[in-house]
């Protein structure tokens, strides 16, 4: 398992080689292509999406990520041929080295400092559920299947983060329901349960999805980054240090030309227009 060759910048120009990536202004999509299989997840494309996470974060001209699946289904998960299969040949340090590049798309995920929407239809399983729980939004539909399904394999719920992150976005006693069991959640259930922020019209996820990063990307680029970034830190802070910490951030946000802008456009009645610095 080779690590994917740095990606160089712009992004807007990448050509990815194991999913489907365009962008339209500020707003990336990554589209994950292998619809008849239901976009399974191989050791390419792991490294791939890990590869463009981690260039995201030098790349200034982007400031929103939508992810979602073709054909009307999220992703499977981990290639059952591809990967499952070869995966009960390695010994232990191969299989470390796998689960280790693995957990590096959820590091690069959260080290990237855009916002991240995750547009959910269908089938969302194992590695595919762990993406959308990665990002920092979630939009899917009432026939979305949700499910962290490693314990159905034979192996720990504790996957890629699932048992740091999910607790976090749904509560302990559910996330432990969930990856105890590796039950599926339909869309109602996810919604109830907060994963996803809202359900959407099947076939307009991905449109929804879009529309909302657009309109997060014509905010404040540093100010959204900042948040994304004190979001993550400040779970393992006390009461006083988040608000210390958040006061720093503030501060280093209201040295932005944004910020500027926002008080002459706010002085002059009019929208602000912000230009990412």
């Amino acid at each position: 398992m080779k690590p994917f060759p740095v990606i160089k910048l712009p992004l807007a120009s990448y050509l990815a080689k194991h999913f489907k990536f365009a962008v339209a202004g500020k707003v990336a999509t990554l589209t994950l292509n292998r619809p008849a299989r239901k976009n399974p997840l191989t050791f390419d494309s792991y490294a791939e999406l890990s590869s463009l996470f981690r260039a995201a974060a030098h790349d200034d001209a982007i400031s929103t990520f939508v992810v979602t699946g073709e054909g009307g289904n999220f992703s499977s998960g981990g290639d059952v041929h591809e990967i499952i299969g070869p995966l009960t040949k390695l010994d232990t340090k191969g299989l470390l080295d796998f689960t280790r590049m693995t957990g590096e798309l959820v590091k690069a995920m959260r080290a990237a400092p855009q916002p991240i929407i995750a547009a959910v239809e269908g089938v969302c399983a194992g590695a595919g559920a762990i993406i959308a729980m990665a990002s920092d939004i979630r939009l899917g539909t009432v026939e979305a299947k949700v499910a962290f399904l490693f314990n159905r394999v034979g192996l720990a719920g504790c996957d890629m983060g699932a048992c740091a992150i999910l607790p976090r976005i749904i509560g302990q006693g559910r996330a432990s329901e969930l990856l105890f069991t590796g039950r599926a959640m339909d869309g109602k259930e996810a919604e109830r349960y907060g994963f996803f922020n809202r359900l959407c019209a099947p076939g307009t996820t991905l449109g929804e999805a879009e529309r909302l990063a657009a309109t997060i990307a014509a905010g404040p680029t540093f100010g959204n980054a900042m948040t994304k970034r004190m979001l993550d830190m400040e779970w393992a802070m006390s009461i006083e240090a988040a608000v210390e910490a958040e006061a720093v951030a503030q501060a280093l946000c209201m040295q932005t030309e944004d910020f500027r802008r926002a008080f002459r456009a706010f002085s002059k009645k009019e929208k602000p227009v912000f230009e990412g610095n």
